[in-house]
């Protein structure tokens, strides 16, 4: 039977079974991350591309390094293909990009048959993710931004008393003078459980005075 973790080929089998084997590995533990991700994400929509990328990107990862080998001539040419694409994929939330960093480093430890460090660093990982997000040090979903705008100061009360029995937290970004005179509110809000945004422009639009109303998740979206 085959090893379970070899840091080296087993020799005495085909190395379509040792190949098979990384490929099944690297499948096993980019998907325990990835449902680890899964499981401790606070955001509002859960993005199931990103799942799939964390664990195409351990088996792609996998599939490059045994390719490469000791060679380091594939390696030179390995790295002159990479370069010649582009990755203009923006990855917002820094935790996002350790998950995806966790996956990558799975597929190469495994694409060199460091099956042993692989497997425990991907486990020791996860329980660490899990820790963290059960700790006080939890990450919290990132915050909506709310612009709107009102005609006088005297309406904003009005306003602030909804936003206080829709979101959990709220915070004045910005006000600003449009145009048209009016005054440009933006907030950063965190919606309630159970609270989407359809919900929050329809009960704020209900609101007298309140024009121009736009909710986005977006942090570097300019209004």
């Amino acid at each position: 039977m085959l090893e379970l973790f070899p840091d080296q080929p087993v020799y005495e089998y085909p190395q379509l079974i040792n190949i098979t084997y990384s490929f099944l590995w690297a499948f096993v533990l980019a998907s325990v991350i990835a449902i680890t991700h899964r499981l401790t994400f606070t955001g509002e929509n859960y993005p199931k591309n990103f799942f799939q990328s964390l664990i195409l990107g351990a088996v792609v990862t996998t599939l490059v390094m045994m390719a490469i080998g000791d060679s380091l001539a594939r390696g030179l040419g390995v790295f002159g293909a990479m370069a010649i694409i582009r990755f203009r994929t923006r990855v917002d939330d820094p935790r996002d990009v350790l998950f995806l960093f966790a996956a990558l480093s799975t597929g190469l430890a495994i694409g060199v048959y460091g099956f042993t460090i692989s497997f425990v660093g991907s486990i020791l990982f996860c329980l660490v993710a899990f820790l963290l997000h059960v700790s006080p040090f939890k990450s919290f979903a990132q915050p909506s931004h709310l612009f709107f705008s009102i005609a006088q100061t005297s309406e904003l009360p009005a306003v602030e008393r909804e936003l206080n029995t829709l979101c959990l937290h709220t915070r004045l970004v910005t006000v600003l003078v449009n145009k048209e005179n009016t005054l440009r509110y933006h907030y950063a809000v965190t919606f309630k459980k159970g609270v989407d945004k359809q919900r929050a422009m329809e009960t704020l639009l209900q609101v007298s005075g309140v024009r121009q109303l736009k909710i986005t998740t977006n942090e570097m979206l300019q209004d």
